[in-house]
């Protein structure tokens, strides 16, 4: 997987975007930014842009309940 590529983690549905490979582990970020975590390449598949366009909306929706 490219840095900067967007995938879905598939042991969670998580979406993220590359950051880094570290080993057999790829570092991912939310799209709306936040907490990095690992997940195996093993464990990727590419993202659509409708799925990356589902995490933003819903990072933004979160982000507007907040108080």
């Amino acid at each position: 997987m490219n840095i900067g590529a967007y995938v879905i983690d598939s042991r969670d549905g998580r979406i993220g975007r590359v950051m880094a490979r570290v080993g057999p582990y790829v570092q991912l970020r939310p799209p709306g930014g936040g907490r990095e975590w690992d997940c195996p390449v093993e464990e990727l598949t590419p993202a659509s842009v409708g799925d990356v366009l589902r995490a933003r909306v819903r990072a933004i929706n979160r982000e507007s309940r907040l108080p």
